[in-house]
């Protein structure tokens, strides 16, 4: 049996056996769909979602002809249908479904791949791209936090600073990349980090940066004056709460 993947983070793709299939804008609707969905749909849910604008006997028409002509493109069909439901073949792997439940090897170059289906304005899409935004966000998070805690530096600065531009208003992300610079000992890099973040809190909702996140810097100072020799201490750097740049 064939084995065929699609993928619906950071573009859409459909491959069988490494060789890409040229689907129509339709027939990539329909497989995107089911890949949502994560279930069997009714033949009516599916072409109401797809064709919502058309009568409904012009979209079931277009579901059947949609359908048929998938059918024709692999000698394993990628849908099954029975019971008036449609869903995908089982022999079709979802990075989508993969990257959710952890278990693929390269669930972080999934997760680091982009976010679902850029560029697509159906409906449908939306709630399910913020739910993946949720969920990656997270992720990213924990594997940058696991990389630092094993000493892979390089690696969660790579994630965390990934999860950062999903959401630069995010501060739980910022706070693991300024952990990462503080653990290498880069106390200049945490502070710019730190810094950006807070300009930027400030211009977009005038906010500060949470104590929480100054006690990250704060304690790792305070660490480091402790460990320095009373004869040879200096003023602490510690970072000013509640500080403000000037608009």
């Amino acid at each position: 049996m064939a084995g065929t993947e699609l993928t619906v983070i950071g573009r859409f793709t459909c491959r069988e056996d490494d060789r890409p299939l040229l689907l129509t804008p339709r027939a990539e609707r329909l497989l995107a769909f089911l890949a949502l969905a994560r279930r069997p749909v009714r033949r009516d849910q599916l072409s109401g979602a797809l064709w919502g604008d058309c009568p409904e006997e012009r979209a079931a028409g277009n579901l059947r002809s949609t359908l048929w002509r998938l059918g024709r493109i692999v000698a394993e069909p990628l849908v099954e249908t029975g019971d008036g439901h449609v869903a995908l073949a089982a022999h079709v792997t979802v990075d989508l479904w993969e990257a959710e439940v952890g278990v693929a090897d390269d669930r972080e170059a999934r997760l680091v791949a982009g976010e679902l289906l850029p560029g697509w304005d159906d409906p449908w899409v939306e709630p399910e791209r913020e739910r993946f935004r949720q969920l990656r966000l997270h992720a990213l998070e924990a594997l940058c936090a696991d990389h630092r805690r094993a000493g892979r530096y390089a690696d969660a600065l790579r994630v965390g600073l990934v999860a950062v531009g999903c959401d630069p208003l995010r501060e739980t992300a910022h706070r693991e990349v300024i952990a990462v610079h503080l653990e290498e000992g880069n106390v200049g890099e945490a502070l710019r980090q730190y810094d950006g973040y807070r300009r930027l809190l400030h211009a977009e909702l005038d906010l500060a940066p949470s104590p929480a996140m100054r006690r990250v810097i704060d304690e790792y100072l305070d660490d480091m004056v402790d460990a320095v020799d009373p004869t040879e201490r200096v003023p602490s750097a510690r970072v000013p709460e509640g500080h403000h740049p000037r608009p």
